[in-house]
């Protein structure tokens, strides 16, 4: 008997009245909302983008922007679990190499997870579980997709121990979470998203509570075994310098929303959006003289119950007014291209971003 998805399409077939996808991932008007008691958190509220094989894509923002519900929603984690009472409310497509996932079965996507496609978590710590030996976790994470005897898959996770750097796999491969250092966590955890060679890899903030030197490590793993599998990569993070080292196009979200999203270099020495100069105001540069203090986001991000309206950002905008007629304030902007595959989402001209770049921005940076 064929598998039938909840639109009535047989898993792996593409939605009726929905154009096949042109990327090995695309996003097509995302959301992803939370019924509380104190209103709808729109957490990601119409995010589209798409991803190559063999590409990684930075998405970047300040926590609460909605970058790690996006991957969530990509995994097909956020309908495996109840929030009090009320299930999340997700709408619009995730295309996965032709397989539409949000009206594919839960079941076919749980077998997805860890095969096609693979997560590595914010917080090693938690996520590993602590009465488990790292070796009986990768083991597991291997043989849920292969039909091996034990001894094959506790080889498997020794050599991806030692892929991933860990020194003396054939011993530590029998070590507990909380005997391994925060960086080597890090590495194991990565040893058992990549076990099964995902295509898709999602790494969730990295590098987060970790030294410089191990971050540096990390990020030279991670784009070290994406040449290797030739996986497409989603990299998540706040740290600008992180997408600087290996995104070949970065997004940027604020307000469950994207507001910017191009090519690295394009969105690093020509980006046209508010924020955008924001991020990279308040970044450290060691690739020059450093004159003036570091300039920060003025405000906090918003509340993601009660979104400002027009433009999210206007209230911590410093060129809210520039636009004529009170728009920003009023009317919510759209993506718009401002070059070749960059787009941004302002009121401002070309010709008033363009200047503000060039003779305000750009010589404090």
């Amino acid at each position: 008997m064929t598998e039938l998805s909840k639109s009535g399409a047989a898993v792996g077939e593409p939605v009726k009245d929905s154009p096949a996808p042109s990327a090995f991932l695309e996003v097509r008007d995302l959301k992803v909302h939370f019924p509380t008691d104190d209103g709808l958190v729109k957490s990601v509220d119409g995010l589209s983008f798409a991803l190559e094989k063999g590409k990684t894509l930075g998405i970047v923002g300040e926590s609460g922007s909605g970058k790690s519900v996006t991957s969530l929603g990509i995994m097909g984690l956020h309908t495996a679990g109840q929030y009090g009472k009320r299930k999340a409310q997700i709408s619009g497509e995730i295309w996965l190499d032709g397989t539409e996932l949000l009206s594919a079965d839960p079941d076919y996507v749980r077998k997805l997870r860890g095969r096609e496609m693979a997560m590595i978590f914010q917080d090693p710590l938690s996520a590993l579980h602590p009465y488990y030996t790292i070796g009986q976790q990768i083991v597991e994470a291997y043989r849920i997709h292969h039909k091996v005897d034990k001894k094959v898959a506790r080889r498997r996770a020794i050599e991806m121990l030692d892929r991933v750097g860990i020194p003396q796999p054939d011993k530590r491969v029998d070590s507990y979470p909380h005997e391994f250092s925060g960086g080597m966590r890090q590495r194991a955890m990565i040893a058992m998203s990549l076990v099964n060679n995902p295509e898709l890899l999602i790494a969730d903030e990295p590098t987060t509570a970790l030294d410089v030197t191990v971050q540096a490590q990390i990020l030279d793993l991670i784009r070290d075994l994406q040449q290797e599998f030739g996986s497409a990569v989603i990299i998540i993070t706040h740290d600008l310098g992180v997408v600087a080292e290996l995104s070949d196009d970065i997004l940027v979200m604020y307000g469950g929303r994207c507001i910017e999203r191009g090519p690295a270099e394009k969105v690093f020495y020509e980006p046209r959006h508010p924020y955008t100069w924001g991020l990279l105001g308040s970044m450290p540069r060691l690739d020059r003289e450093q004159t003036e203090r570091l300039i920060p986001v003025k405000g906090s991000p918003p509340s993601l119950i009660n979104i400002p309206s027009g433009c999210a950002f206007n209230p911590r905008c410093s060129y809210a007014d520039v636009p004529k007629d009170n728009v920003t304030r009023t009317v919510r902007p759209e993506l718009t291209e401002v070059g070749s595959q960059h787009w941004a989402a302002c009121h401002m001209t070309h010709e008033q971003r363009e200047r503000i770049w060039t003779e305000e921005i750009a010589p404090k940076l």
